[in-house]
């Protein structure tokens, strides 16, 4: 193991010194230091040239954002397993960039897409072929098992990041993300995580009023995605495993983990930012009741979560993908002198009555906005630790579900549990790593019984 990866496994107290809450004000605020280098990019350009590894829906959407982002923005690569995939977003990205000076808009003025058809990449190694273009960021938005992987590969080729949330889907990865975040900073590349609520400046603000004592001491957080589901995706005659598994991925531990992961990462981040630390342990239950397809794979539809500190504060967790239930996306706090509603931006305290007068800003655009500035101004920007945090939260949370036990951060950021192990050598024509029974249905975890914890 190298001393960069061994680092990650100090007690939890140790990892990831200096919180959110100061990364996120940092970034927002403008107040980091010039890199070391004092270039932006490569080549003295004001252009910044830009390669997408995964082309689905976020993938795309995040490569329309930097486009319009204050500066000429190219984008010079597309990568995906699916050329599909990879020919759907050259056209939606296409018609971005024509609306967009058609319309005037200023923010597209110097941007483009040039990406002529050998600059599109297809297949499992398509993220090789992307990094070794002329791009000077990487914007990764693959399924998330492939994160940690694609994130290793664009540090060592020197690339600039943004990638999406969440960072791994099992704690091996956690620790590969975070030992490639190690070099990222000792090359000076900026390393943005799509966690945008922390581009936000109404959380900023609500966020820095707790700490400033309005509600007293925090004594526990609230934390909820509650919805209907997400999307399902059939098989279709034509596919092998691996091909339907690819395409199906947000129901496939390897690929997605599960959506307490995938997207109640967002809500944990808020309780991590408001504590300022993470969690110790956590206890967690969760279940099937309403995915119950084949097609539904090997995740959960519901999770609860009671994740402890060490001061003994306390982060209580939900998050439900069930159609006709109360539904519920946010985050509140609680502390000795009032209560504040986080994600509606109000709060009763010490000093009455609060809410936020700053205006709503689209956050995921934000975040583009603020990695870009900083990439061209030449200054440090690394939202990775954070990011890591976060997932691991999260990754700590489902591990406690499936498995029913009272699990510490420690043991579990030290397990050896990997839901794809040889994952760099996959191909269309591997095995995937979890496969049916011969009624088409695959592994669920049962609490009780499944063991994620390994020496």
């Amino acid at each position: 193991m190298s001393d960069s990866t061994s680092k990650l496994q100090l007690p939890r107290r140790d990892f990831l010194r200096g919180g959110a809450s100061a990364t996120a004000g940092a970034v927002l605020l403008g107040a980091t230091a010039k890199l070391a280098s004092g270039a932006a990019h490569p080549g003295g350009s004001d252009e910044i040239k830009v390669a997408v590894i995964g082309c689905g829906g976020r993938g795309t959407s995040a490569a329309a954002q930097a486009l319009e982002t204050k500066g000429p923005v190219t984008i010079v690569a597309l990568a995906d397993a699916f050329a599909d995939n990879v020919e759907r977003a050259h056209q939606q990205l296409e018609a971005v960039v024509a609306k967009g000076k058609s319309e005037g808009n200023e923010l597209l003025a110097d941007s483009k897409l040039d990406c002529p058809p050998e600059r599109r990449f297809a297949g499992f190694d398509a993220y090789k072929k992307a990094l070794e273009t002329d791009a000077d960021l990487v914007i990764l938005a693959t399924p998330p098992g492939f994160r940690p992987l694609h994130f290793e590969a664009a540090v060592a080729a020197g690339k600039h990041v943004f990638a999406e949330k969440p960072l791994a889907v099992d704690p091996p990865g956690v620790r590969q993300f975070m030992a490639a975040n190690e070099q990222a900073k000792q090359k000076n590349l900026l390393v943005a995580i799509g966690l945008q609520r922390h581009h936000d400046p109404r959380y900023v603000e609500t966020i820095q009023r707790i700490h400033d004592g309005e509600i007293g001491d925090v004594v526990a957080t609230r934390v909820y995605w509650n919805g209907g589901g997400v999307w399902v995706r059939n098989r279709t005659p034509d596919q092998n495993e691996m091909q339907y598994q690819m395409r199906n991925w947000y129901y496939f531990h390897w690929l997605c983990a599960d959506h307490y992961v995938e997207q109640h990462i967002h809500n944990l981040d808020i309780g991590n930012w408001i504590h300022g630390k993470t969690p110790v342990r956590c206890n967690a239950m969760g279940g099937r009741q309403v995915r119950t397809s084949k097609e539904t794979g090997q995740i959960f539809d519901h999770f609860a979560a009671e994740f402890t500190y060490d001061d003994g504060t306390k982060m209580f967790s939900q998050a439900r993908h069930i159609p006709n239930c109360w539904t519920e996306v946010g985050e509140a706090a609680h502390g000795t002198q009032g209560v504040c509603e986080v994600s509606r931006f109000r709060m009763e305290g010490r000093d009455g009555r609060w809410r936020s007068r700053l205006p709503g800003v689209d956050a995921w655009h934000q975040e583009h906005h603020d990695l870009f500035a900083a990439l061209r101004r030449g200054e440090t920007y690394n939202e990775g630790d954070y990011g890591a945090e976060a997932t691991m939260t999260a990754v700590l949370g489902m591990m406690a579900a499936y498995s029913g036990q009272d699990l510490t951060w420690d043991e579990a950021l030290a397990s050896d549990q990997s839901f794809a192990p040889g994952l760099a050598d996959y191909t269309f024509d591997s095995t995937p790593p979890v496969l049916p029974d011969g009624d088409g249905r695959y592994p669920v975890p049962m609490p009780g019984k499944t063991k994620l914890l390994t020496a």
